[in-house]
Parts: C-alpha cells; structure tokens; sequence
C-alpha cells in the first residue's frame, strides 16, 4: 500500500533542500551540523543524483556514471562528512589510453605526465614545466577570454596528440570542450596532476549510505519520492514550498536541482526581474550521455592489465568534441570493476560511456529509439570486445541509458550530465540577491561540476545559508561553527 512519504514532516524548517546530490547532501549535513533544522526534499527513491546505482536480478550492482576525482575530495569527505567515507577513497593507478594515436598507461599524475610528454612525445622540459605553472596559477579571477584550445596552442602549438593526452579525460569528467574557458579546464586539470584519480571503494550504494547515516545523526529530516512542485515566494522572499499536497515554510532554500529547472519552473521567470530572467535564459546547458552496463558472469574476470582501472578509447584519428558527442560513438570510456572495487563481491562490472547530444535522442519515434538503443549496446559490445575477448559468452546482464533516462531519473533539463556551461556559476551566486533566502548548489560551470566540484559548492553555500539565517534571526541558537 502507497504510504505517506511526508508523514510526520514538521511544518516549517530553517532550510529546505530540494534534491539530493552531492551540493545537496553536503549543505544539508553543513547546516544540520550548524545547528539548523534542516529537511531535505528528493523526487527519487533514493539519495545521490548522478552519484547513484542500480540493482539487477543476480545480485548486480551498477555504478552510475564516472566515478575519477581529485584527492581534494578526501580533504573535503573528512572535513565536511567523516573520516569513515574518507578513509575509503583510493587511487586509481592504471589509467589506459588506446587510440590511433598512441596507446599507454599513466597514474594520471604530474611526475609520470612530465615522463611521458618528454620522452614519448618528445616536448621539450621547459615547455611542460611552463605549461603546468601556468595551468596551476590559474584562478576564478583571471582573465577569461582566453580558450582552452588557445591554451594547448600557446605551449603545444600543432600537437593535436599532446591536446589529446592532456583534454580527452577532462572532457569526459565534467563535459570541457576546447572552446570553453581555459582557467575552467587549468584549474580542474591542476586538481587531478597534484596527486592523481580517486575513487570510492565499496560502491556507490555504500558511499550515499554513510552520508545518509551522517545527515539523520545530525538531524536533517530526510525525505525520498518528494517532488516539489513549487517554490513559494513572497515579497522577493522564500517562504515555503509546495510539496505533496502540503506548504511547508522555511526561511531558506538551498535548490540542488537543475539551475534552469530551478529559476523558471519551481519558482517561475514572473518573480524575477527582466534583466535577470534574460541572464538565465541565456546560459548554456553542457551535454548528456549515454552508457552501457555490463556484468559478467559470477567467475568470469578481466585481464586487468590489458584493461586497467579506467581506458579512454577511440578510433577517430585526432580529438574532436563534436566525434565525441556523436551517435555514431568512435570514442568511449570504460570503467572497470574488479572484485577489489566492491570487498566482498566476486562480481567484474564494465561500464562504458559516452558524451551525447540530448536532441540526437529525444526526437526519435519509440520504435527509432528502441532500436538506437539496441545499436548501442551492440557497437559497445563489438568496441569493448577489443579488449575483454568473447564477451558476449561471458556477460551475465546488459542495458543502456541514453540522455532521455538521465533526465527521467534526475530531471536534469535535456539529461544534462555536467550542469550549465561556466556562466551558470554567475547566475546561480546571483540567486539570493535577487530573492532573498533562494540558494542553488549544483553543477554549475566546469569548476563547480563533478563529485568534487559540486561538493565543495555544497559547502560554500551552506556558508551563505548560514549566515543568511544568523543575520536574519532576533535569536542566535547554539550551533557549531562553519568552517569557511
């Protein structure tokens, strides 16, 4: 029988979360450990955005999406969760390039990138030690004329394969393209060359289940298969929202939803002003994707040598970001799951991704994207079989997701996997000068997207929550202090 998923709620909280990833959950337990009553709103079943998993008959457990970030997120795990989730992100040491332009492995650090752009592709020292100083001074405050693409051609003029090493991961972590902002891509490529690519051990499903743990224990009242329908303003102030059939106030509102969703369908273009509402219209979504999910039979395993950790594939001949957004995929990433990725499992998982154009997908007829999807999973299985031989006799379950899923499942505007373009991040700090106590934390701009990236926004906002509701209060409760 359907159940109540709001019963008990209180009727007013100091902060209302709307959704659940990564910013959403890290503002959410900043503020309840402030000492703030906080409730926190998702549509879904389940906590953790795209930082999510699936179940499958079998005992299959898939991670969705790419789970590579910087070491920051230790720092930022132990300082704003616990030492617990710390402790379990471990480094990726086998990172795998194969293309026609070069084929290598690398742990992805500055020492061993510095090995390999003197000696395999023969850059002059100076020029690396340049380029990696330059990219490491980079700031928010810099100039931003400059492109990424104009950054390879300043210290790699005409090295297209240089420019393929150094983008093609970055481009799949959060969704950067040659024509975006080069402190964007300096300032995120400097965060994984200071001591390489983490992951968390033991699977998504049990990262969100001790950041659950931690949130209730510091009493943010958690609610799944919540959807608000509305976020409720008077006065050029929040005041509550509209959810299940109920107005619960507040007197603030961090939104983890989609920047967009966010301005023009839970609060509306009415409640701002022109000037603003054009601003927001004129912010670029990034791109989806689509991924395929592959289990192996129980006993069945992977070479991982031949493998590695995570391979960046491709047959096209140089580094487009238009081949890479293309429904007819010549470039993939795969992330490999070993039994050492989940203690306990003897389960091998491949998941392979690509970037994607929402429109190639939702304007297809049902029975196109059927077959688009079965395509799919078909050239993914041909393309994987170069390095897990006779696959097909050895898989267990296969799917796919395309950009029409993420958007189902996160309602992400058009599935967008990496948030808005670099402007976003202008609009989204500009929320609560415009309605007072209105917040957002999200994947915003290429330096606020990904695990990291969001959870450090989830932070910064807590702050200007807090602050907020400690300057707008005629009473100051007992808090603990948050840490700027």
């Amino acid at each position: 029988m359907p159940t109540d998923p709001l019963k008990n709620a209180r009727d007013s909280y100091d902060v209302i979360v709307i959704g659940s990833g990564l910013a959403g959950l890290t503002a959410a337990n900043t503020l309840a450990r402030a000492g703030h009553s906080v409730l926190l709103l998702e549509q879904h079943s389940k906590l953790g955005g795209l930082a999510t998993w699936f179940r499958r008959r079998g005992g299959h457990i898939f991670d969705v999406s790419l789970h590579g970030f910087p070491f920051g997120m230790v720092k930022s795990c132990r300082r704003y969760w616990n030492r617990r989730i710390a402790d379990s992100i471990v480094q990726i040491k086998n990172i795998r390039f194969d293309n026609p332009m070069f084929s290598l492995s690398t742990s992805y650090e500055r020492d061993d990138f510095t090995r390999l752009l003197t000696t395999r592709f023969q850059v002059p020292p100076a020029s690396v030690d340049a380029f990696f100083d330059a990219a490491r001074k980079m700031n928010h405050y810099d100039d931003q004329s400059a492109t990424t693409g104009q950054l390879f051609h300043r210290f790699f003029p005409g090295r297209e394969d240089v420019v393929r090493l150094l983008m093609e991961p970055i481009t799949y972590a959060n969704g950067s393209t040659l024509e975006d902002p080069a402190l964007t891509y300096g300032i995120v490529f400097s965060n994984f060359m200071s001591k390489g690519v983490f992951t968390f051990r033991g699977g998504t499903d049990r990262l969100i289940g001790l950041m659950r743990d931690e949130m209730t224990g510091n009493g943010v009242d958690v609610r799944t298969r919540c959807d608000v329908e509305r976020i409720r303003v008077a006065g050029r102030r929040v005041e509550g929202v509209s959810v299940g059939g109920r107005v619960i106030k507040t007197r603030a509102i961090v939104s983890n939803a989609n920047l967009k969703a966010t301005i023009f369908d839970l609060v509306g273009p009415e409640q701002f002003d022109p000037d603003f509402v054009e601003q927001a219209r004129a912010v670029r979504l990034n791109n989806s994707s689509t991924q395929v999910y592959m289990a192996l039979r129980p006993g069945e395993s992977i070479d991982e040598d031949a493998c590695g950790d995570l391979l960046f594939s491709s047959t096209a001949p140089a580094f487009r970001t238009e081949l890479l957004l293309s429904r007819r995929a010549t470039s993939r990433t795969y992330s490999f799951y070993y039994p050492k990725s989940r203690p306990g499992s003897d389960r091998s998982m491949i998941v392979a991704s690509t970037n994607a154009n929402y429109g190639d997908w939702a304007d297809l007829p049902k029975a196109e994207y059927e077959e688009a999807k079965r395509a799919l999973i078909r050239d993914t299985l041909d393309a994987v079989a170069r390095y897990v031989p006779d696959v097909r006799r050895k898989l267990d379950h296969v799917e796919c997701a395309t950009p029409l899923t993420f958007q189902r499942y996160t309602k992400h505007v058009d599935g967008a996997s990496f948030g808005t373009k670099f402007e976003g991040l202008a609009v989204s700090r500009a929320l609560p000068g415009r309605i007072a106590g209105l917040y957002h934390a999200g994947s915003v701009g290429i330096i606020m997207s990904g695990w990291l990236g969001t959870v450090n926004y989830g932070v910064i906002v807590a702050n200007d929550v807090d602050a907020h509701l400690m300057n707008n209060s005629s009473q100051t409760p007992s808090r603990a202090e948050v840490s700027p």
